[in-house]
């Protein structure tokens, strides 16, 4: 055997030199995803929770309502003056539908839907399956609070 060859032989299974270059080539780009998703799940799963929790609190704003109309009102002008404080949430980008429930007349039912296009979970797109760009809750009071 060529001496060259029994080097090379020789090196190749005790030199290990740049082992944990390699392996963190391999192991980066997936580490990345995981932390990039996980961060961008994050942001849009606190969206979500502000919204549901906006669209409860608006419900509780419309109980002390007497008609349908008052209920309206009173959900949206909740809204309009609260919709700015909840984490992650644009004011601008709620809308609120608040009307008596067409399936049961004695429930008043809100809901409020949040154009969730600006947030940063859009930027992982291609490796990860997304969730819709609209986030919609709603939420049901009986007539009368009770």
């Amino acid at each position: 055997m060529p001496n060259g060859r029994r080097r090379f032989l020789a090196c190749t299974w005790q030199d290990q030199a740049g082992t944990s270059a390699v392996e963190f080539a391999l192991i980066a780009p997936i580490f990345l995803l995981l932390l990039f998703g996980a961060i961008g799940y994050g942001i849009y799963f606190g969206a979500a929770h502000s919204v549901q929790q906006l669209a409860a609190d608006a419900a509780r704003a419309a109980v002390a309502g007497l008609s349908g109309a008052e209920r309206t009102a009173l959900a949206t002008a909740f809204l309009a003056n609260n919709g700015g404080s909840y984490v992650l949430i644009d004011p601008d980008l709620l809308t609120i539908a608040a009307a008596p429930s067409p399936s049961d007349p004695d429930q008043f039912l809100v809901s409020v839907s949040y154009d969730a296009s600006a947030l940063p979970i859009w930027n992982l797109h291609p490796p990860l399956p997304l969730p819709g760009k609209t986030i919609v809750f709603a939420s049901t009071i009986r007539n009368g609070g009770v």
